[in-house]
């Protein structure tokens, strides 16, 4: 009897977003996140690509992060 080889293969995009927080980098992200869900389903996960702030008067001001959103297609 023949055995077979199952292969699944699933087609996954990415797009890039980018997103700002006055708390975190992970409050910026989780932002990214949440944004992206409203019109993309199926998110495997979410990939920093850079993080960067914003210094007014010596201190931060804003925490700002570019992502890379994976995500299912079917």
């Amino acid at each position: 009897m023949k055995q077979f080889k199952v292969i699944i293969m699933a087609v996954m995009k990415v797009i890039e977003v980018l997103a700002n927080s006055n708390k975190s980098w992970e409050e910026a992200t989780r932002k990214a996140v949440k944004h992206a869900a409203k019109s993309v389903n199926n998110i495997k996960s979410v990939f920093v690509q850079s993080q960067s702030a914003v210094v007014n008067d010596n201190a931060i001001t804003e925490f700002r992060v570019n992502v890379k959103i994976t995500f299912e297609v079917n």
